[in-house]
């Protein structure tokens, strides 16, 4: 079992399967890309397959999120899925993807034992994402929506940061737009994970900015009445259901007390918290001959040492080094 001294258990592991990104997000990193991780560096299919069995028979993981960089440039992922798939017990298995390459590989993924998938989308309108990525993309976005829904990786989420002055005009749309296709919209406030580090608490859309825009169109009724758990998302339903949204709002109103997530690296390592600035190296003992066991207590050891919360509510906070994509969501 992975607890830390706050009795918190983390039984959702999120697994980075490479810091690469075919998109150029503006709040994530700048225009030119990042320096990558050289191939060496990453763990290897097997290795992957190792750790998250062991995750899964000796740590109480029952969750497993595949995350990037973007996940769906991974060599392999398929065969990724299906094996983690078999694994006894068995997790639930999830990706979080831009979604650029779903529509090809959607069908695959579904047939691999992938449950459902998690794709950003902060924009309706194709000139926007093309300022908001870089890229024109938009259209094999919403490809791959429908393709994920159509392999039954439901319920489909779709991702959405707003921006001021960019998007943040947006969210009616797009909740009206995901209900009328049967995906769940979850809005995220905007973290300071961003390769630049040019976020700002006071330029932020926060989820008060959030909810008072949808309601100028939705009637919005809390689902969870206090009882979320350890979900990220506060849920609410749109004009009494069954359509519902969430906000995630990690900067204004943190879920540290419930969190449950462990995080591994591309490169190996261990992150106890999305906003660490420490990690423990299980890729260096793993190759050095490290047993199951041995690799499990380095693991519960880095879990144990979890802080209290994140700290963005301190004035002293710091960035965490690594940018999202190279922690992984």
């Amino acid at each position: 079992m992975l607890i830390d001294t706050y009795g918190r258990v983390a039984t959702d592991l999120r697994v980075s399967l490479t810091d690469r990104c075919n998109l150029r997000c503006t709040y994530c990193m700048p225009e030119e890309g990042l320096q990558w991780l050289a191939k060496p560096d990453l763990l290897t299919d097997d290795e992957i397959v190792r750790l998250v069995g062991i995750a899964v028979t000796r740590l109480g993981i029952t969750e497993v999120r595949f995350t990037g960089g973007e996940p769906l440039l991974r060599p392999g992922l398929v065969s990724l899925v299906e094996r983690c798939a078999a694994l006894r017990p068995r997790p639930r298995i999830s990706l979080t993807t831009n979604g650029i390459g779903l529509a090809r590989t959607a069908p695959a993924l579904a047939a691999a034992g992938l449950d459902r998938v998690n794709v950003s989308l902060d924009t309706l309108r194709p000139d926007v994402f093309q300022r908001l990525t870089r890229r024109k993309r938009h259209q094999d976005v919403l490809d791959g929506l429908a393709a994920a829904r159509t392999a039954g990786l439901t319920p489909v989420k779709i991702n959405a940061v707003l921006m001021s002055g960019i998007n943040d005009d947006e969210a009616p749309g797009l909740l009206a737009w995901a209900l009328d296709h049967g995906y769940e919209l979850r809005f995220i406030e905007q973290m300071p994970l961003d390769a630049q580090h040019g976020w700002r608490r006071d330029g932020m859309i926060t989820a008060a900015d959030i909810l008072a825009s949808l309601r100028t169109r939705f009637t919005l009724t809390p689902e969870d009445a206090g009882e979320r758990g350890a979900a990220p998302a506060e849920r609410w339903l749109v004009d009494g259901g069954p359509g519902r949204v969430g906000v995630i709002a990690s900067v204004t109103r943190p879920f540290c007390g419930a969190c449950d997530r462990t995080r591994l690296t591309a490169d190996g390592q261990i992150r106890n918290c999305l906003f660490a600035r420490e990690e423990s190296d299980l890729r260096a003992a793993l190759r050095s001959g490290a047993t199951d066991e041995e690799l499990a207590e380095r693991w519960k050891r880095a879990m144990h040492g979890k802080k209290a919360g994140s700290g963005l509510d301190d004035p002293a906070f710091l960035q965490p080094q690594r940018p999202m994509s190279a922690i992984g969501g």
